[in-house]
């Protein structure tokens, strides 16, 4: 029995720039866009990994949710702390000159780690964490 990854989940607030951000900067390709009772889902992922995507989701995907918990929920996500996301890339440099291009906030600049991996940080326009690793050989 294999057991695989096919679709996790980043709060958004803005889903337009959301997608333009992961779209445009990511180089992602949009596969799903879904609005229901007000909220919207929009999925993504790389065109190299069909089977695995990236729901875009709004802060708190419940329309029963109260006002203070939505309101704990955007401070959560406007300091980055509601997860995040590390992408694989064959060039760390190449992949941070893009985003950097295309306005991403760096967190960190491209750099070796002792654990084996060159990486870089960025916050999506949300404020969620996305690390970009490049393995070491």
């Amino acid at each position: 029995m294999d057991v695989t990854i096919s679709q996790c989940f980043i709060a958004v607030d803005d889903h337009d720039q959301a997608i333009a951000f992961y779209r445009d900067a990511l180089g992602l390709e949009v596969r799903n866009d879904v609005s229901f009772e007000g909220m919207r889902w929009v999925t993504v992922g790389s065109p190299a990994q069909p089977g695995v995507s990236i729901v875009l989701e709004p802060p708190l995907a419940d329309p029963n949710a109260s006002p203070e918990d939505r309101q704990a929920m955007a401070e959560l996500m406007a300091k980055g702390m509601l997860g995040g996301v590390i992408f694989a890339t064959d060039d760390c440099d190449a992949t941070f000159e893009r985003i950097s291009a295309a306005g991403g906030e760096v967190l960190q600049e491209p750099m070796d780690q002792p654990y084996g991996v060159r990486d870089c940080a960025f916050r999506d326009p949300a404020g969620n964490l996305l690390r970009f690793k490049q393995p070491l050989s």
